[in-house]
Formats: C-alpha cells, sequence, structure tokens
C-alpha cells in the first residue's frame, strides 16, 4: 500500500476540506515539522507532501523508499532537486493557483495606501473624529488612481492579473523591462523609466540572483514620484533596510508588503520598525490564501497524486 505523509498540514488554512487520493493509501499528517524530525517522519513512505519543509540530499540519503514528492506550493527551492534527479524522484509542484488572490491582494493594498485608510481608521479609534469639531478631517493624504502610473515589475500572470485591475481603475500600465536590459520590445519599458516615473511600483517576480534586491538605495533615490512600493511576491526582492530609509527620507510614500526576507520575521527585520506609520502595511504572507486558492492548491496536490499512482506525473519541476 502507498505510504503518504503531509509533513506541514498547517500551512493550509483549516477551513479547507483535504481529500484524499483514490487509490489505496496509507494517509499521515502532521501539523509542522522541524528539519530534524524530515527522517524520522518520512521513513518508509512512498510520497512526502510538503510546503515548506525542506527535503534536502542529506534526508534522501536515509529515504530509500520515497518514490516522489509533491510540493504544495509553486516555489520548490525547499527541495534538493539536483539530488532528486539523481536519484530519480519525480518532483511536483502546483500552478496557477494564485491568479484571483494575488492580484486582489495587491490592488487591496493599493487602495488602503492610496486612500490612507490605516491611518484614518486609527485616528477614528484614538477619537480624533470625536473631537475633530466638522464633519471630517484631513490628516493624512488621499489620491485617485485614475491617471496613475503603475509600474509593475514582473510580467507573468499575476502582473498580468494586477494589470488588468489597475486599468480598471484608470490607471497608465508600465511593464518594466528587467534591469539593465534594453530592446524588449514594445510592450517593455525600461527599467529605470519605471522607477523615475511610476507613482506605484508592484512586483510580482520570483526570487533569482538576477532579481535579488532589484530595488535598493540607488533605485529609490531616482524615484522621482515618491511612489508606493507592493510587493507581494517575494522577499528580498527590495533591499528591507534601504525601504525603511527611503521612507525616513520621504523618497517613498510608503509602502504595503505582504513578504520578507525571512518568515517569520527576526526581531530585527527593519520593517517591524515602522509597523505603526499610517502609510505602511504588513500583512503576513496571506496574498496567496483565498479559499478558493487553497482549495485549487490541495486539488492540484491530490491530482498529482494520482497522476504519479498511474505512471503519469504532472506538473513536474524534475
Amino acid at each position: 500500500m502507498t505510504k503518504i505523509v503531509f509533513l506541514d498540514r498547517e500551512t493550509i488554512g483549516p477551513d479547507i476540506e483535504l481529500s484524499k487520493p483514490s487509490g489505496a493509501h496509507e494517509w499521515t499528517e502532521y501539523a509542522a515539522t522541524p528539519p530534524e524530525e524530515v527522517v524520522a517522519r518520512l521513513k518508509g513512505a512512498t510520497i512526502a507532501v510538503t510546503n515548506k519543509v525542506p527535503i534536502r540530499r542529506e534526508s534522501l540519503d536515509q529515504l530509500p523508499d520515497l518514490k516522489f514528492i509533491t510540493v504544495a506550493a509553486t516555489g520548490y527551492d525547499v527541495i534538493d532537486i539536483e539530488a532528486c534527479r539523481e536519484r530519480g524522484i519525480p518532483v511536483s509542484n502546483v500552478r496557477g493557483y494564485a491568479v484571483n488572490t494575488v492580484p486582489d491582494h495587491a490592488m487591496a493594498l493599493i487602495l488602503a495606501l492610496s486612500r490612507s485608510l490605516p491611518g484614518y481608521r486609527q485616528d477614528v479609534i484614538d477619537g480624533a473624529w470625536q473631537t475633530a469639531g466638522q464633519f471630517c478631517f484631513f490628516n493624512h493624504p488621499i489620491f485617485d488612481l485614475a491617471n496613475r502610473k503603475i509600474g509593475i515589475i514582473g510580467e507573468g500572470i499575476i502582473g498580468q492579473g494586477v494589470a488588468r485591475r489597475a486599468e480598471a481603475f484608470g490607471m497608465s500600465v508600465m511593464f518594466a523591462a528587467h534591469k539593465g536590459v534594453d530592446g524588449l520590445g514594445p510592450l517593455y519599458t525600461p527599467f529605470d523609466e519605471v522607477i523615475e516615473t511610476a507613482d506605484i511600483i508592484t512586483l510580482h517576480a520570483p526570487l533569482t540572483p538576477r532579481t535579488r534586491n532589484v530595488i535598493a538605495m540607488p533605485e529609490f533615490e531616482r524615484m522621482r514620484k515618491k511612489p508606493l512600493i507592493i510587493n507581494t511576491s517575494r522577499g528580498g526582492l527590495v533591499d528591507e533596510a534601504d525601504l525603511v530609509k527611503a521612507l525616513d527620507r520621504g523618497l517613498i510614500s510608503g509602502f504595503g508588503f505582504d513578504v520578507l526576507t525571512k518568515e517569520p520575521p527576526a526581531a530585527d527585520n527593519p520593517l517591524l520598525t515602522v509597523l505603526d506609520r499610517p502609510n505602511v502595511i504588513v500583512t503576513p504572507h496571506v496574498a496567496w490564501a483565498s479559499n478558493e486558492a487553497m482549495g485549487e492548491v490541495w486539488r492540484q496536490v491530490i491530482d498529482s497524486i494520482d497522476r504519479f499512482v498511474t505512471g503519469d506525473p504532472v506538473r513536474r519541476v524534475v
């Protein structure tokens, strides 16, 4: 019988019903798994399901029965891909599930910050409206999205989803060419032009050596429009220390981040020092996590298992 182990059930919301594979199997799941317990929990398993628990070469060396790994996410850097390739272990991921949830979250951050909702909400909580003396007050700036320029770094399905939503609000969309690359055609705006002219910059790119710290102090210092910076993609695309310095220097109008370089954040993460500011929103990596999106993640996980068992693995990354 196929033995299947899910290492980190808590990475899928509790409201999502986890259907099971169709074939005969033994199913075991753990809320979370520390790295030092990976081998013990996967002993004898044929199939491993993981979201964020790493499965490295040293673990694979001790798991001769493991025949397939399916990642309940698009990113698969938690898996030692080369070691799996050497051992003939297929690895599958999930794809396309965030086509609505991440663009929606990015637009929510943009709307909240452009209307200064965090600041005004806190003012009401603190009693400022009650003592204002008139029907409203103007403690924070508000600007319309219509006729503003939005620069999108990352032209994949998520970036395109943000573009459609931005256009519906009357914004002018610029897809940034790759940093340091010219001549990518009429669909792209030179990276430097996006940095210098955008009212809002939103990131939707993978984290690679080329994109790490794609926005840092040299870019912040060229931002003539003092834009909002939005990141619902990957921590590490923006230099976090430089982001806070740019905010302090007035080089940007604010930022909304759903992803950090280390998650959960370390106590010394500079973004934690500015959470109380009215032009800052940090959410805990939940842009992907609508019920619909999580349901699709799990549908693909089970599909991957069923297809592997029948000899036809899908969405393979190795």
